[in-house]
């Protein structure tokens, strides 16, 4: 074969620091906006997105000169320069260190954007913490030694 093919569809998920909810109905819109041009500009592919007061959820077609680290690092850090540097939240604004990031098959994908682009209806039924269990489990993580919910503001 002369070429490479490839398609690696990567579910990404991270939060506020010490999950606050600190994304509010007004900055949602905006941050969804910054986040889909910025990835334009940098040739990182969003396929779906969606983003909760102390959470976002991304799904991303990984090219094959990427690293999910380097796309997670240069999301998060660019966006929270952003956010502070508009002064669009106070006090400071920052992501919670680490992230989870799971692959999806091409046969689950449309699975995987009807559960991001429902986030606002299933976390009326299901907290944050309990969402990431669930995720945890289902991709084989033993969440025994998970940290325990922090109260969010």
């Amino acid at each position: 074969m002369t070429h490479s093919y490839t398609k690696i569809f990567v579910h990404l998920v991270w939060s506020t620091k010490d999950r606050r909810r600190l994304v509010t109905n007004q900055l949602r819109p905006q941050l969804f906006h910054h986040f889909i041009e910025y990835c334009r500009l940098n040739n990182i592919y969003i396929d779906s997105l969606g983003i909760q007061p102390e959470h976002v959820h991304v799904l991303i077609n990984l090219r094959s000169d990427q690293k999910v680290d380097d796309v997670v690092k240069l999301m998060k850090g660019e966006s929270s320069h952003w956010i502070n540097c508009e002064n669009l939240i106070r006090p400071k604004f920052s992501w919670q260190r680490g992230y989870g990031a799971f692959s999806v098959s091409m046969s689950h994908l449309d699975a995987v954007r009807t559960y991001i682009r429902n986030q606002d209806e299933h976390h009326r039924k299901r907290s944050l913490m309990e969402e990431v269990q669930a995720i945890l489990t289902k991709h084989g993580f033993n969440i025994a030694d998970m940290p325990a919910e922090k109260p969010t503001e």
